[in-house]
């Protein structure tokens, strides 16, 4: 099992973006600007994530995925101590992320490996997708803002 940068000549896993994000369009976006990096095991991409750095040189975790096959053996977290690490490495002072309010396990594996509430956007994914999400049988409605000092 290894977690790599994907090299340019490789395509984006788009099918695992799209598990985090629904919204083609807003992962494009983000890909553009970031850094992507997967995760391996046997040669087959099973985990995903990618970090853009800010102007506020902070670091923001823009998506996270492990294959559904692959979920609930402690690869998302992983990837997103990676991602710290990362983001450590590129001298980032502090790393961020964002999920939804439903999103009740995302917010358990952050909290889990170090980050804390931050803030709330609310009505973010109503303002920006023209579905509804549901998650765990809530309305998707509020962005989680979660951040973590690096350092």
């Amino acid at each position: 099992m290894i977690i790599r940068k994907l090299r340019a000549e490789e395509q984006y896993p788009m099918e695992l973006l799209l598990l985090a994000d629904p919204s083609q369009e807003l992962v494009e976006q983000y890909v553009s600007k970031g850094e992507c990096y997967v995760l391996e095991v046997e040669q087959n991409i099973v985990g995903v994530y990618v970090l853009v750095v800010k102007d506020s040189n902070a670091a923001e975790l823009m998506n996270i995925a492990v294959a559904e096959h692959m979920q609930g053996r402690g690869l998302g977290k992983r990837l997103v101590l990676h991602a710290i690490e990362a983001s450590r490495q590129k001298g980032c002072p502090v790393i961020e992320v964002g999920t939804g309010n439903s999103s009740i396990d995302q917010l358990a594996l952050y909290q889990k490996c170090g980050f804390r509430i931050v803030g709330v956007d609310t009505d973010f994914f109503v303002r920006n997708y023209t579905e509804e999400i549901y998650e765990n049988g809530i309305q998707c409605r509020d962005m989680i803002r979660l951040a973590m000092k690096l350092g």
